[in-house]
């Protein structure tokens, strides 16, 4: 165990954490067969089962997990001592990840990322779009963008781009033929296009007037899990939708969706960058953040 590499393990940290060897194999820049075989390297210097296979999921062994949660800590305390060094550099380089979900990427594509790559050629920016709100520690990030109300309190939290709120739209058409709705309740009788989240869950459209607070379990014979798709699917007068501002401004904008219940729809804290407040922040991420806060 003594000759065990750094690359052996990173590519067992990459494993676990993505449970396929497949995903570690993308964050590597390996092919999916060469992180098999260092890990099965690792495993014989050992002289232990670190893994358990199937051809459908990767899963840590006892003493795979005893090892990964040993490690993992040390390897990120390697990574931060390598970006202080790193810090001394005229520019920081190398690559930042972040997770973030549809609209926050393509509110970053617009504006942040051109500028942080004019400003810092020597950086490159890993950009993971997924809607489930995951563990950046655990998952090798070095920072998140989520909604205000979902960022972890452990989180240090850099709010950009303002306020936003949620929104219920539907295409002019529709709107004619069911009529618009005047209080929540009235969603009960339209046709409506539900939202099932990561969790696998209902989401339950949620509003505020005055300090009223409605939770409405919306019929509808259509569910998605992608709030761009809603908005699409209400622009093609499939039903109603409740999304975020965001997704539904290109529609709003060109007229094919109008928003209804808006003394129901208040504004909410918006988008915010967090990372872990009890690590070293890398050069590449404290220059994303001051691109953010000059934007």
């Amino acid at each position: 165990m003594n000759d065990a590499s750094l690359t052996e393990l990173t590519a067992f940290l990459a494993v676990i954490r993505h449970r396929s060897f497949r995903k570690a194999a993308d964050e590597l820049g390996l092919a999916p067969s060469s992180v098999s075989h260092i890990i099965r390297s690792l495993e014989s210097r050992m002289g232990l089962r670190l893994l358990n296979r199937t051809t459908r999921s990767v899963a840590a062994t006892a003493g795979g997990q005893r090892l990964f949660d040993r490690i993992g800590p040390l390897l990120r305390d390697l990574d931060a001592a390598l970006s202080e060094v790193d810090d001394l550099r005229d520019a920081p380089s190398g690559t930042l990840r972040i997770n973030t979900n549809d609209i926050a990427a393509r509110l970053l594509l617009a504006r942040a990322v051109p500028e942080f790559l004019a400003r810092y050629p020597q950086m490159s920016i890993d950009l993971v779009n997924e809607g489930r709100l995951v563990d950046v520690v655990a998952e090798g990030f070095d920072a998140g963008i989520r909604l205000r109300e979902s960022v972890p309190q452990d989180m240090v939290a850099i709010p950009f781009g303002g306020s936003t709120r949620f929104v219920v739209v539907g295409s002019p058409a529709y709107l004619i033929s069911a009529g618009e709705p005047r209080a929540p309740d009235d969603l009960r009788q339209h046709r409506c296009i539900r939202h099932r989240m990561p969790s696998g869950k209902m989401y339950k459209w949620e509003f505020e007037r005055r300090g009223e607070e409605i939770a409405v379990d919306v019929p509808g014979a259509l569910t998605l899990d992608d709030v761009a798709l809603m908005a699409h699917a209400a622009q093609r007068g499939l039903g109603l939708a409740y999304v975020p501002l965001g997704a539904a401004m290109e529609g709003l904008e060109t007229g094919s969706l109008k928003t209804v219940l808006d003394e129901w729809c208040p504004e909410i804290e918006g988008l915010c960058l967090y990372y872990p407040g009890r690590r070293h922040v890398p050069a590449g991420l404290r220059a994303f953040i001051e691109v953010l806060r000059a934007l």
